[in-house]
């Protein structure tokens, strides 16, 4: 329920919404509630029926369900959605929309948060990948000084994005003295990432993606810090390495998640070449990086060119038709009903911290998703 004209006959809730309920999952003991009132949402002036829990007392409504739950402009995510997938920045959407910056910035988090768990809940059941490309995107957070690599795992056969995190870098390359010196005065003042970040990164991307019930064949570039973690998964694992500095056309053997580089820089303006709209917070750009998956995966087309191209998850199997926008916003997802890889529930508490930023706003919202 997107938001609701009014509650729909015979509509009774699935669960307590409240976390702390034993009526929260799903259970054989038989849920007793009943219906306290009903109130007029200020929005758009709509009655929301009210309901309590009799097992924790504790109240809510038909609202509560909902992706709009707590918002004052349910109206505005679905086209936010579907402009973050286009290439528009947050000012140009706030411009487009005639709304506050703030506004936009608060409506990517929440997005991202919910296309997390949509992602997550996605692939419970659906097939394992049997060949797997995987890569970093390389990007940068606040300045040039805080690079960082967005570890993406792509299916071969499909472009079906399966999974994504992050891990910090040290800038590297050429630089003059001045530059070089500047970095060694951040570093004394925020500290050195972890030499071993990627590999930690492709430990757990591995795992997640990877099902040791079956032969799969991996294929990356000639990174050393891949050796480590694929060498660890053992013998029923394929590893074919392709050097990076080979030519990236259809014939390169990492074709998917060029692919997926050269599209993702593409829809995302805050990783096109020399923009002014680049991340501010590595944790904003996971955020954009959960709602460009979605759209990705189920929403468009494989060929831009074939109106009638399949989804990546139609070719997987997974569904029979594109979805929309209102389709993913359809009804609230709750954390509590989803698992989610460690990195991930990193990223729905915003606990991704920009090193030389003092202040970075967390996920504390009791309520709200």
């Amino acid at each position: 329920m997107l938001y609701l004209k009014k509650t729909p006959k015979g509509w009774q809730p699935p669960f307590c919404p409240n976390g702390k309920c034993k009526h929260h999952h799903p259970l054989q003991d038989r849920w007793h509630y009943k219906k306290v009132g009903s109130y007029f949402r200020q929005s758009d002036n709509r009655r929301i029926q009210r309901y309590r829990c009799l097992s924790c007392k504790r109240t809510f409504s038909t609202q509560t369900f909902s992706t709009t739950y707590w918002q004052k402009q349910p109206h505005l995510d679905s086209k936010i959605l579907t402009m973050v997938a286009n290439g528009m920045c947050n000012r140009q959407i706030a411009r487009q929309l005639g709304v506050d910056p703030v506004t936009v910035n608060k409506k990517i988090e929440r997005l991202g948060r919910h296309c997390l768990l949509f992602l997550a809940q996605m692939l419970v059941g659906a097939p394992p990948a049997k060949e797997i490309v995987f890569d970093g995107i390389e990007v940068f957070e606040l300045s040039q000084y805080f690079p960082f690599h967005h570890n993406v795992a792509v299916e071969k056969a499909t472009d079906f994005i399966l999974f994504f995190n992050d891990s910090e870098l040290r800038r590297k390359g050429r630089m003059t003295d001045a530059q070089k010196r500047c970095r060694q005065l951040l570093e004394q003042k925020h500290g050195r990432p972890d030499p071993k970040a990627i590999e930690n990164a492709v430990t757990e991307l591995l795992s997640v993606v990877i099902d040791r019930h079956h032969r799969v064949k991996v294929y990356t570039d000639d990174h050393p810090q891949y050796r480590k973690p694929i060498r660890c998964l053992g013998d029923h694992i394929e590893h074919l390495v392709t050097p990076g500095k080979r030519h990236r056309d259809k014939d390169n053997s990492l074709w998917e998640v060029n692919l997926f580089d050269r599209f993702f820089r593409h829809s995302n303006a805050n990783h096109t070449r020399e923009t002014l709209a680049w991340s501010k917070r590595r944790q904003s750009s996971t955020d954009r990086l959960a709602i460009f998956a979605v759209w990705r995966n189920y929403m468009n087309g494989r060929r831009q060119k074939d109106r009638r191209s399949p989804t990546p998850a139609m070719e997987r199997g997974m569904l029979d038709r594109k979805l929309t926008a209102e389709d993913v916003l359809s009804s609230r997802i709750f954390i509590g009903h989803t698992e989610l890889p460690d990195s991930w529930y990193q990223y729905y508490g915003r606990l991704v911290a920009t090193r030389a930023l003092s202040h970075n706003r967390r996920h504390t919202l009791k309520y709200a998703a």
